[in-house]
């Protein structure tokens, strides 16, 4: 079973009808990330994936994540309730809400923009070259899990 394609409108105005019935009083059904928290959480992958954000993780934790992280990040299976997250992921403090939400609502456009191939081979921070299909799982079930987490 495939996940349905980020790269696609359809999907990604999807995506985008769900984050628009996020609001700042919106509660985790899981988690201790409140809403403004959790769409900054989500921005960070598309950080990442447009080398907005240059730290990597050194040889010996690249190796380890490569090895016992890669498929759970990158495969077709959900996302465990409150798994545990990379510190680069964590945010500790209260963001705006609204600039939260416009950036993802940005970012899963520029997705689309870029397309396919933008992304097939493209290197990850943590995992190295990673197929059309790995970036498309990475993204998918990333926000779809946080965004089934606060119930849309």
């Amino acid at each position: 079973m495939s996940l349905p394609s980020v790269f696609n409108q359809e999907v990604a105005n999807s995506l985008i009808e769900r984050i628009n019935k996020v609001t700042p009083q919106s509660q985790p059904l899981w988690g201790k990330m409140n809403a403004s928290q959790m769409l900054a959480h989500c921005n960070v992958t598309y950080e990442y994936a447009f080398d907005e954000r240059t730290d990597k993780p050194n040889f010996l934790v690249k190796w380890l994540l490569k090895k016992f992280v890669k498929q759970k990040v990158v495969g077709e299976q959900p996302y465990e309730q409150n798994m545990q997250t990379s510190p680069a992921f964590i945010i500790p403090d209260n963001k705006n809400f609204d600039t939260e939400k416009t950036r993802l609502i940005n970012y899963i456009q520029k997705v689309v923009e870029k397309g396919v191939t933008y992304f097939d081979g493209k290197p990850s921070n943590s995992f190295d070259k990673l197929s059309k299909e790995e970036w498309n799982n990475l993204m998918y079930k990333h926000i779809d899990h946080h965004l089934q987490q606060f119930g849309v």
